[in-house]
């Protein structure tokens, strides 16, 4: 028995170019094959833009912390995972690497200032995802118990800002 089929070559169709999601098309540039300048929100995402590199984030709040235990911290990340993410974050200057055995070599990691300067946008995200069906409970009032909220307040007047204001909020 023989098969009278022809082997064929897979053809692939090549990719478009995209432009990564975070950068702004509205901004002008002199050179129009250069990219776009990234969005506010955009560099942010460019540096901590994905779920394990806010939970690597968040587990290093606590202090430092070496390879394993982050990764205990951190359920269900694969260890390479964990380490590109840990490149990531130090390349970013949010995660500092700081050597604890030179033979085999192994790190310790903790959070720059940039990096702690994150816990008040991960409370945030955290408590957007208590309320809509996430384990954990909101933050609360140490001294009273009320859970928190969180407002915008110009630090000059002192007054608070409600994003319904025509004159509330301005990006400059």
């Amino acid at each position: 028995m023989s098969c009278n089929l022809l082997p064929t070559a897979t053809v692939r169709k090549p990719l478009a170019y995209h432009w990564p999601m975070t950068l702004r098309r509205d901004q002008p540039t002199d050179d129009p094959a250069s990219p776009p300048a990234p969005s506010a929100l955009g560099a942010a995402l460019d540096r901590v833009g994905d779920r394990w590199s806010l939970l690597l984030v968040e587990a290093l709040l606590d202090g430092p912390r070496r390879f394993g235990e982050l990764g205990e911290a951190v359920t269900g990340i694969a260890p390479n995972i964990l380490a590109d993410r840990l490149r990531r974050l130090e390349r970013g200057g949010i995660v500092v690497a700081t050597p604890y055995t030179r033979r085999p070599p192994r790190m310790e990691y903790a959070l720059t200032a940039d990096g702690r300067e994150l816990a008040g946008a991960l409370h945030l995200l955290a408590d957007w995802g208590v309320g809509r069906g996430g384990t954990g409970e909101a933050l609360r009032h140490e001294a009273c118990g009320t859970p928190l909220e969180a407002r915008w307040h110009c630090p000059t007047c002192g007054r608070l800002v409600d994003e319904g204001e025509p004159d509330g909020l301005t990006r400059l």
